[in-house]
């Protein structure tokens, strides 16, 4: 290639490497190249580049190419040009972010994260991984559900949804919706409400960050239970509550006075998480006269009280509260599927007024076509169908799971026993770590969560345990490897 002293002199033809073998466009190589050496400062300001015409001929590209090039450095500021003139590099200020900056800055955030933020970023989770059903913790089974039916109702609602369904509409939730969730918690589990005390949220956990943000200030004391779910606890947490445990054994609820008045209390009593129990009427009678008299706010976290298999499901606290000093959050993740992202609150009267200003301000609302289609999956009693034959599938496969869990596990792994819920606690003899076992289980593909996680104040040893996703095939596998996984772990500990 022929290029002339002078050219050489003033750009750095040598610098540019187009490559006509690979997918990227030849314009934006020009582009991308010709903005890190200005970034880098191999090219200095005020320099004038080459003509669109001399750097296409020398390149030997169209010289429609390199004007698309140019304009497009222009439009970003790299550039500077006008009529007649050749285009001038511009003087970008000294830490303009070049390549080995971005490097550097890729393993630590330069600009600290608020309090908040830190507290954010250290907060556990557990979300498993996709086909590994043995045994991830609370998971249902997804096989079984109709999405045929869903997805004839979701496409219905797409296709002729248009003049409702797809602005900023109904923040609190779908009117048609709202009217569904409440004739079926009135029937199903007790509650006592009208349609316009029910918000629809993406899930349960964007409800407690929401009531976390409208109920407590920094220091507020929250009496939680132990232990309890860390997802909520998590929530609480980062609000910058004062986190106060509410102790639960086998024998439920230790509702001893609290030395410090909670500003709430968190509870799940239809089915404790993680272990399993129904909370006594003794401790619910205990719980409200401890709200009523230290003025506190009750969630009542009612994540899984449709899966009982001793007797009939027991209605909600939300049921008896005459001082409307409960909030009902309930989800869709465990009746239908985790990933439709769909749960709802049932408000007091006096927080209803200024909710859709809070949602509005914090977005956590939910799509109105699925709530559309949910609506319509319900009053079609396509919901009510599908519980019905979940109940009977889980109950045989709670069978199943308990019958190996027997025959395949060393006997000092005992059951936790549970009344309701699609997980179980397995307990954990002191020569063996819960978090080695986990580790080691999801070495061998057997996901499941260890019960010292669950807690904060005290210690737990165990495991649990998911059992309503798997199928025979998969629980016989899972419980085998899991042996493995305790038999390994305890060479460890």
């Amino acid at each position: 290639m022929q290029i002339s002293r002078r050219r050489r002199q003033a750009f750095p033809m040598e610098a540019l490497a187009i490559e006509r073998t690979v997918a990227e466009p030849i314009q934006r190589q020009l582009y991308r190249q010709i903005a890190a050496m200005i970034r880098d400062k191999r090219l200095a300001p005020g320099l004038e580049l080459p003509s669109t015409r001399a750097l296409a001929e020398d390149l030997g590209l169209a010289r429609n190419t390199i004007v698309g090039a140019y304009d497009q450095l222009t439009t970003e500021g790299y550039l500077t040009s006008r009529r007649g003139a050749r285009a001038v590099v511009v003087d970008l200020p000294a830490n303009s972010p070049g390549k080995d900056k971005r490097s550097a800055s890729a393993t630590a955030i330069r600009h600290p994260l608020s309090k908040r933020g830190e507290s954010l970023m250290r907060q556990p989770f557990h979300h498993g991984a996709p086909g590994r059903f043995a045994f991830h913790p609370g998971m249902p089974d997804a096989q079984n559900f109709p999405f045929g039916v869903w997805g004839r109702l979701l496409a219905r609602r797409a296709t002729f949804g248009a003049d409702m369904l797809f602005g900023t509409y109904h923040v609190t939730g779908l009117p048609a919706l709202k009217e569904a969730i409440a004739s079926y918690l009135m029937s199903a589990r007790g509650v006592r409400c009208s349609p316009e005390q029910i918000v629809v949220t993406t899930g349960a956990q964007a409800a407690f960050d929401l009531l976390a943000r409208l109920l407590l200030d920094p220091g507020d004391p929250v009496w939680l239970e132990e232990p309890g779910y860390y997802a909520a606890r998590a929530t609480f947490t980062v609000a910058g509550a004062t986190i106060l445990p509410l102790a639960v054994d086998r024998d439920g609820w230790q509702m001893n006075p609290p030395e410090i008045a909670p500003r709430l209390i968190y509870v799940t009593p239809a089915c404790q998480h993680p272990l399993g129990i129904t909370m006594r009427m003794d401790q619910r009678l205990r719980l409200f006269e401890i709200a009523e008299r230290h003025n506190s706010w009750i969630i009542e976290d009612d994540f899984d009280g449709e899966y009982r298999f001793q007797g009939r499901p027991v209605p909600a606290i939300q049921s008896m509260d005459y001082a409307d000093c409960v909030i009902y959050v309930g989800t869709f993740a465990k009746l239908l599927f985790p990933a439709l992202r769909l749960g709802f609150m049932v408000l007091p009267p006096a927080l209803c007024e200024g909710i859709p200003h809070a949602l509005s301000t914090t977005g956590q609302f939910a799509p109105l076509v699925l709530q559309a289609a949910l609506a319509d999956f319900i009053d079609e009693g396509h919901m009510s169908r599908h519980l019905k034959r979940m109940r009977r599938i889980y109950a045989e496969r709670r069978k199943l799971f308990h019958d190996l869990f027997a025959a395949e596990l060393p006997v000092d792994v005992t059951l936790s026993p549970a009344e309701a819920g699609i997980q179980l606690v397995a307990h954990l003899p002191d020569d063996c770590d819960d978090r080695a076992v986990v580790e080691t289980a999801d070495r061998l593909g057997v996901n499941t969560s260890p019960l010292s996680k669950y807690h904060w104040s005290t210690s737990g040893n165990g495991l649990v345990l998911g059992y309503a996703a798997c199928n025979k095939a998969q629980t016989e596998a899972g419980m085998r490897r899991l042996r493995q996984a305790i038999e390994q772990a305890r060479t460890l500990c």
